[in-house]
């Protein structure tokens, strides 16, 4: 009786844990004094020539997405990238997303674009698992299509856990 109350307290404090790692929200201080809070990238999309990972990033007042591509283009050209990004979600909708801020980071071996959710569509993304993404990449082929197979529920998650926290 013994082994079975400690086999049920040590899966369920496993469970705990795993469901807790998956909500590490991390933050930073930008150079203005803005606190941004955002997890790690998750990969969405990845080839031998193309990879996308995708985050939430949040000042707790405006929700963004941001992407990391590989390969991207170099800086004089990748801060032409302006356009917005339309992402499609599986309740076969289609959102635009304004484009914020193209940043260079890590010594400029990491390119990262900011895209602002739309408060209006911040529900369906907490909601539904994103399908795919349209992104003008201005300065390599112009427009890339990214149709997800990895961990397509990660922004619906990760806001989810923002959401959780806020409460």
């Amino acid at each position: 009786m013994k082994k079975i109350i400690f086999f049920v307290l040590f899966a369920f404090s496993g469970f705990t844990f795993s469901v807790s790692a998956q909500c590490e929200i991390k933050n930073r201080v930008l150079a203005d004094g803005t606190m941004v809070y955002f997890f790690d990238p998750a990969v969405f999309y990845t080839t031998k020539s193309k990879s996308l990972k995708i985050n939430i990033v949040t000042d707790k007042e405006q929700y963004f997405i941001a992407l990391r591509p590989m390969p991207f283009p170099d800086k004089k050209e990748g801060k032409k990238i302006n356009d917005d990004l339309v992402i499609s979600l599986s309740n076969h909708k289609n959102y635009k997303l304004t484009h914020y801020d193209t940043q260079y980071r890590n010594g400029d071996s990491t390119m990262q674009v900011l895209y602002l959710i739309d408060d209006q569509d911040i529900t369906d993304f907490a909601a539904y698992e994103a399908v795919s993404a349209k992104i003008n990449m201005e300065g390599t082929e112009f427009v890339r299509t990214y149709t997800f197979k990895l961990q397509k529920a990660a922004i619906m998650k990760q806001l989810q856990c923002f959401f959780k926290r806020e409460e």
